[in-house]
């Protein structure tokens, strides 16, 4: 299986960022890793390997990001405002670096936006925001509300709210989106939701998945049986559902 490794100096992000890519052709997938999980995660879970067959069939093309989690939703240190701008240079980062070099690596015409846990948040956030860019969004045990507070989990941005978090929170922009040409583009999209029905953002996602219906939003929503948040459980979604 080709595995390459990545980095350059991101201008937008005025750090390093380093990246994986595994295979050589078919459907580029855009992989988000875990809350401040590092862009080797997805190999060290072993997803990598359960899509080998894929992978060297040349069917998928993974390239695995990065996080700068601790510098956005999670650096408490830094004021809330501060935080969801970080995140959108993060955001910036993608759309303008790393898409571009997957485009010119390969020009599959599709590109899947896939992630677990909050790696499922930045994959939904960024299809639903620039669905024009995507053809498949797969997201496992995600959080879409970052402002929840449920069982341990609190709210990322300690009470604050703008514009900013509001567009970066799909399950409070998407109600609201009139733009039909914005939303033609995710009908168009394949869409796939799993959660476990012990997950604490379970409501969160059924949430979501009834908004995708009121929209007239077509999408696969599966519910698996316990917590299904651990690579376990991912490895045996990515089998079925990349």
């Amino acid at each position: 299986m080709n595995r390459e490794y990545h980095h350059w100096y991101s201008p937008r992000l005025g750090r390093d960022m380093e990246f994986l890519v595994f295979g050589h052709a078919g459907a580029k997938v855009l992989v988000f890793p875990t809350r401040d999980g590092r862009f080797y995660e997805y190999e060290n879970l072993r997803i990598v390997e359960t899509l080998q067959h894929k992978i060297d069939a040349g069917h998928l093309q993974l390239f695995c990001l990065d996080s700068v989690d601790h510098e956005t939703f999670y650096c408490f240190w830094s004021q809330p405002k501060d935080r969801i701008q970080r995140h959108i240079h993060f955001e910036q980062y993608i759309l303008n670096e790393v898409m571009p070099f997957m485009d010119a690596k390969n020009p599959h015409p599709c590109t899947i936006a896939h992630g677990c846990s909050l790696g499922a948040y930045h994959a939904a956030n960024l299809a639903f925001r620039h669905p024009q860019r995507f053809q498949k969004l797969v997201a496992f045990s995600g959080r879409f509300d970052l402002t929840l507070e449920v069982e341990h989990f609190k709210d990322l941005f300690d009470g604050y709210y703008d514009d900013d978090i509001y567009f970066h929170t799909p399950s409070h922009f998407l109600p609201n989106l009139t733009d039909q040409n914005q939303l033609n583009q995710i009908r168009r999209m394949d869409i796939t939701l799993v959660i476990g029905k012990e997950d604490p953002f379970l409501q969160n996602n059924r949430e979501l998945s009834h908004i995708l219906n009121q929209k007239g939003i077509r999408h696969a929503f599966y519910e698996w049986e316990s917590r299904a948040h651990q690579g376990y459980y991912w490895r045996q979604m990515a089998r079925l559902y990349i």
